[in-house]
């Protein structure tokens, strides 16, 4: 037993000193280490002092590298990653109008026009770190988005740009266009705007004081997080509405895009800014002409989902029992409304990703599809061209059936009906 014990105290006796050992060590460390730092220290001071003076070779050279660094911009860091830009650097460079026009659906005039009209809010400047993508090419790169519907991974490989680049080149050409081009080009027509639209319908379909047409397309979208089933339409799919009013020769002067895509065309339309101000007896000027006995001001046509106003006239419902003047009412109203279905085919044949499933935020779709009316307007004012291989495949995929007018609803304007009806029958 003593023996034991002997064993325990002198493993605790060699344990305590080699404690004191480490210690100790430890300690003659840290004093090592603080007399070097206070030398260090002392020599730093030292130092101070003897080039206190601005005039020492120290202080000189101090000031000359100040200046260089002053004088001097940085090359782009190394987050600038090199990126192939021969498409548009050379070879979009050699295009002909034609080119343009099949690429970016304008030709490079209106381009240019876009970016000087666009410039002072999209431009951006060059700074120490990159270099600025020139507004041309940010321009271009929002139109071939808008033209093609292509992946934003697509479009960055083609230009050159990081993705991130080509989302915001979006981004900010339709901000910049809503509040810059969509005013300019989509406005409200002042009276004599709607005479002259009047007349050019009169010549043209022989329907008087008639100043367009109304329709609505659906917009295809990805399902957002929240309330799916309000924007599943009767087709089958996610999308949202644009309603559209155009004049004779198929311009916009009248849009409203957002709403969820399993709304009917009337409840669309008592939505619209166009109802509010009809409601309030001020959309259109108080100019109106006798026709068979009957004071009819200006209107625009409808099909049959709409409900019937003195503003707003659509065909004769189709029972079977219409009579032969309703039947030659109803062609001729229906051959003046193709151009409004020629519209929508027209805006979704030049700016394609309004037909396919658009996967940006609901809110950047509502301004894409603004903003391609807008250009809609401006393509077809500047006499660019159009190639009818853009066409959808198929021509009226805006179309859903018709609402029939249900309970409830209120209708006017039958007198201005039957008036247009005799009107049209009359031999020519």
């Amino acid at each position: 037993m003593e023996d034991i014990e002997g064993m325990v105290f002198l493993l605790l006796g060699m344990w305590l000193f080699a404690t004191a050992k480490r210690q100790a060590v430890f300690r003659k460390k840290l004093k090592a280490a603080r007399e070097n730092t206070a030398e260090k220290n002392r020599r730093v001071w030292e130092i101070v002092h003897l080039n206190n003076d601005g005039s020492t070779v120290v202080e000189r050279r101090r000031r000359r590298i100040f200046q260089l660094f002053a004088n001097r911009r940085c090359r782009p860091s190394v987050w600038a990653f090199n990126r192939s830009t021969e498409w548009w650097d050379v070879i979009v460079s050699g295009f002909t109008n034609t080119q343009w026009v099949q690429n970016f659906r304008m030709s490079e005039e209106t381009v240019i026009y876009i970016c000087n009209k666009l410039g002072p809010v999209m431009e951006r400047h060059t700074t120490n770190f990159r270099s600025s993508v020139p507004i041309k090419k940010r321009v271009a790169i929002a139109l071939w988005k808008l033209a093609t519907g292509s992946e934003y991974r697509s479009v960055s490989r083609l230009f050159g740009v990081s993705v991130t680049t080509v989302c915001r080149c979006v981004q900010d050409f339709c901000a910049a266009a809503e509040t810059l081009l969509v005013p300019e080009q989509i406005n409200f027509p002042d009276p004599q705007k709607f005479e002259e639209i009047a007349v050019y319908t009169e010549n043209r379909w022989g329907l008087p004081q008639c100043i367009g047409a109304i329709d609505v397309s659906h917009i295809p979208i990805t399902a957002p997080q929240q309330y799916q089933c309000d924007y599943f339409n009767h087709k089958g799919w996610h999308s949202i509405i644009l309603q559209g009013v155009v004049d004779g020769k198929g311009l916009f002067w009248n849009v409203f895009a957002g709403l969820p895509g399993s709304l009917l065309d009337t409840q669309v339309l008592r939505e619209s800014t166009l109802w509010e101000l009809a409601s309030r007896g001020n959309h259109f000027p108080a100019y109106t002409r006798n026709i068979d006995g009957v004071n009819v001001g200006y209107y625009i046509l409808g099909d049959s989902a709409y409900p019937l106003q003195n503003w707003l006239i659509k065909p004769f419902s189709d029972t079977g029992r219409l009579t032969t003047e309703q039947q030659i009412y109803n062609r001729k109203i229906s051959r003046a409304r193709v151009v409004v279905e020629k519209a929508f085919v027209r805006l979704k044949g030049r700016w394609r990703c309004l037909l396919k499933r658009n996967d940006c935020d609901a809110e950047l779709v509502k301004s894409m599809v603004r903003t391609c009316c807008a250009l809609h307007n401006l393509c077809e004012s500047h006499g660019e061209a159009y190639d009818s291989e853009w066409d959808p495949a198929v021509a009226a995929d805006h179309n859903l059936e018709p609402l029939a007018q249900g309970e409830g609803v209120e209708e006017e304007g039958r007198d201005v009906r039957e008036a247009l009806m005799r009107y049209l029958n009359r031999p020519q």
